[in-house]
């Protein structure tokens, strides 16, 4: 049985699709979707509001149809829902309570002071005598969190309501759109999340509160294209190299093309795994340090122990990046 940080790295690239997208189960099955690790299918954003009943009915029988011929999930990406708001939240799983097994949980949009606590108490409420888990991936995208003022104490109040339920808490997610759109901004395809400084500001934020407890993923790259060699990928693997660097692990996608890159971001050196096997399988006598395998840099067993893991759950999971 995977582990949850095995499963919180395991999500990789998130890929969204509408619910009312009746062709993924095809999709699915004929793995047309080349590097799909986790899929969610979304009731919020990307359907219009008169079109959400109609949505929530075709999530149904996607996951029914899901279910009826993959039963215990096998040969399927990991499946997630993004939902609305805590009642809806609660109406969805109701709907779909019959095939929740095959979910590996929800997505909490706009993720703030005013629903937390709601969410929790559904999150606890459906994990009651429950044999397998069902997860979250709340989202910190609302102006609430932006706001400069108030952001610490906020983002150290939801992390606080966020630990009582830690075990079910599978990604902290951001909304790196949805954080620019309260200034009017847009990175260009040649520039990337970090150079907009407002927007930098506020995920360094959200990772100095959370990245030591939690797996935070990073926000969507909106370009994409068919040439992988394109300038929109290029752009994407600078992101992602940005991104690691500074804690975010695994990136949502918006489009199938994107998958790969991400997918191949998530590589780790060969000569990183092997410091890692070295660092957690520790014989150095006394010391605390030793020369890296390549004999280029130092490593020291406390202070890299925690990259040492995740270096290694990265290998087991993603590979080797080709040198």
């Amino acid at each position: 049985m995977q582990s949850k940080d095995e499963l919180a790295l395991r999500i990789g690239g998130l890929l969204y699709t509408p619910a009312l997208n009746t062709g993924i189960v095809e999709k699915l099955e004929t793995g047309a979707i080349p590097c799909l690790t986790a899929l969610s299918l979304c009731l919020e954003d990307s359907i219009q509001d008169e079109a959400l009943p109609q949505a929530e009915q075709a999530l149904k029988q996607t996951l029914h149809t899901l279910r009826q011929r993959h039963p215990l999930g096998e040969g399927l990406p990991l499946l997630f829902v993004r939902v609305r708001t805590p009642q809806h939240l609660e109406k969805v799983h109701r709907l779909l309570e019959e095939d929740s097994d095959l979910l590996t949980g929800y997505i909490l949009p706009k993720f703030d002071l005013s629903n937390c606590q709601r969410y929790v108490s559904l999150i606890r409420a459906f994990n009651a005598g429950r044999e397998k888990t069902i997860h979250i991936m709340p989202i910190l995208e609302s102006k609430m969190i932006a706001d400069v003022e108030k952001r610490i104490p906020m983002l150290l109040s939801i992390k606080e309501t966020l630990d009582g339920v830690r075990d079910y808490v599978l990604n902290v997610r951001v909304g790196g759109n949805d954080f620019s759109n309260l200034y009017g901004l847009r990175r260009s395809i040649r520039q990337n999340i970090y150079q907009v400084g407002v927007i930098r500001d506020i995920l360094m934020d959200i990772l100095n509160v959370f990245a030591a407890d939690y797996t935070v993923s990073g926000p969507v790259w909106e370009y994409f294209g068919a040439d992988p060699e394109g300038e929109w990928a290029r752009g994407l693997k600078n992101e992602l190299e940005l991104d690691l660097l500074n804690g975010f692990t695994g990136k949502t996608a918006i489009h199938p093309s994107q998958l790969p890159i991400i997918y191949n971001g998530m590589k780790v050196r060969r000569a990183d795994y092997q410091d890692a096997m070295n660092i957690l399988g520790w014989q150095a006598g006394g010391l605390g340090v030793a020369k890296s395998a390549d004999g280029s840099r130092m490593n020291e067993v406390k202070c890299h122990g925690k990259w040492a893991r995740k270096i290694l759950l990265l290998g087991d999971i993603y590979g080797f990046q080709e040198e």
